[in-house]
């Protein structure tokens, strides 16, 4: 399904037994996504990884299965919600997050300061809901606001 995804990343996923949950309503396969989530230089790559009901974003390093971190985990159950004509959906979705949106975010909504930005963050995403920001600095996953 994820064919543009690195060959390690994909055997890590099946490895894992990751079901890479989609939005409801997503006509092309969505939550793996390609960023520079750790500086502009580096190329790196996320999936939203469901296994037995939990999600957690598994972020490779430069697209290698040696060098993962895992965010995010919740429960399948509590990004589902009504989406009309009596239906539940499924509702998280990862991005990328340029510099520019996180500012924005933060200027709208508040929340901690970003730090100096040089690189991509991760949304994270209750879609039609909120979403907060994964953004690496200093060696550690910061939370920052996202939308509202």
């Amino acid at each position: 399904m994820f064919t543009r995804l690195p060959r390690p990343v994909r055997a890590d996923l099946e490895r894992r037994g990751c079901t890479v949950p989609q939005v409801w309503y997503d006509s092309v396969p969505g939550n793996v996504i390609t960023g520079h989530f750790r500086s502009p230089a580096q190329t790196d790559w996320a999936a939203l990884c469901s296994v037995h009901r939990v999600s957690t974003i598994l972020v490779y390093w430069k697209g290698r299965a040696d060098s993962v971190d895992e965010l995010g985990s919740a429960p399948d159950k509590d990004y589902l919600q009504d989406v009309g004509g009596g239906k539940i959906g499924y509702s998280r979705a990862v991005a990328a997050a340029a510099a520019r949106t996180i500012l924005q975010d933060y200027h709208s909504y508040g929340g901690t300061e970003p730090p100096s930005l040089d690189h991509q963050g991760i949304e994270d995403a209750f879609v039609e809901q909120a979403s907060e920001i994964w953004y690496w600095y200093e060696g550690k996953w910061l939370r920052l606001t996202g939308a509202d």
